[in-house]
């Protein structure tokens, strides 16, 4: 991707290893109740697409369960101690690469949105704490509504790669414009109406709901891409970009997700969306570059 450079100000910080207080109380339990408020879409990521994949594989896995899954280590842990006691944010190439799309981001956004509210951008290795609580690696990336932050272990992109085969700058963007996707969605009071809605909804359509959440900021991040131009006038996007992107919508589906954990998919429990829907709609975003085309909420067939 041809991305600009981003000077990171009071927007983006680097919160290293902290007291992100564990899965409240350790085991399979603590891991429940720490994940539910994310199901019930408390914390609305990119990041959460894999909670599906943790679960299934705590339960039907076996042997390294959550820790192959959400592995946060690098093959270097001096770097990694280094990194996390230095608190400088865009110090490594993972994090300077999020920097770029995020500062891209702001540049797209504020040309369609009057008096654009910039998110925060947090980094943090291993295990911390947001306005939603515990933000842990296994988690993957996520958008807290509370404090309008994304949450990033840069560790993640490393699992695109090696667990879901989505290799890629374009792939890492993605994640990180869908996240940027839920803070428009924050904004502009579409998340908090959702939630009074989930409020009242049975689980099944509660998740209906956060299917549509989440394939909008799939479109919205496809929007970013369509729209998207460095200093020089050029597209960010290079030629494989965009199929870069497909196959991390692909990998990350909830059938597919399931599938690869041994499990029968159960379309009453997606709440992230198919394989199929999550592309259609990047797509639809990349193809439009019209968020007024990212209603998902209205449409009759997602």
């Amino acid at each position: 991707m041809r991305l600009d450079d981003y000077n990171p100000g009071d927007d983006i910080r680097d919160l290293g290893r902290g007291g992100g207080g564990g899965f409240g109380g350790g085991g399979i339990g603590g891991l429940l109740f720490s994940l539910l408020p994310m199901l019930l879409g408390r914390k609305l990521g990119c990041g959460t697409i894999v909670i599906l994949g943790v679960l299934a594989l705590v339960f039907f896995g076996g042997g390294g369960g959550l820790m192959q899954l959400g592995g946060s280590g690098t093959s270097n842990p001096m770097a990694d101690s280094q990194r996390a006691s230095s608190g400088v944010a865009c110090d490594t190439a993972e994090e300077r690469f999020a920097c770029n799309v995020f500062g891209s981001t702001h540049q797209v956004w504020g040309q369609l949105i009057s008096n654009y509210q910039k998110p925060t951008l947090n980094f943090y290795t291993e295990q911390n704490s947001s306005g939603c609580g515990a933000a842990q690696a296994a988690m993957g990336p996520f958008y807290c509504p509370a404090d309008q932050g994304i949450y990033l272990d840069t560790s993640f992109f490393r699992e695109l790669e090696t667990r879901f085969a989505a290799a890629g700058d374009a792939a890492q963007a993605y994640v990180v414009a869908h996240e940027v996707g839920h803070h428009i969605q924050t904004i502009s009071g579409i998340s908090n109406k959702v939630r009074q809605a989930q409020a009242r909804a049975s689980e099944a359509e509660g998740n209906q709901l956060q299917v549509r959440m989440e394939l909008q900021a799939d479109c919205y991040a496809g929007v970013w891409a369509a729209l998207a131009r460095n200093r020089a006038g050029q597209s960010v996007l290079e030629p494989g970009d965009m199929e870069e992107a497909m196959r991390a919508a692909n990998a990350i589906g909830d059938d597919t997700l399931m599938k690869a954990a041994g499990r029968r998919p159960v379309p009453e429990s997606f709440t992230h969306g198919t394989s199929e829907q999550r592309m259609r709609w990047l797509r639809r975003g990349m193809d439009s570059g019209d968020p007024r085309q990212c209603d998902a909420f209205a449409a009759n067939s997602l």
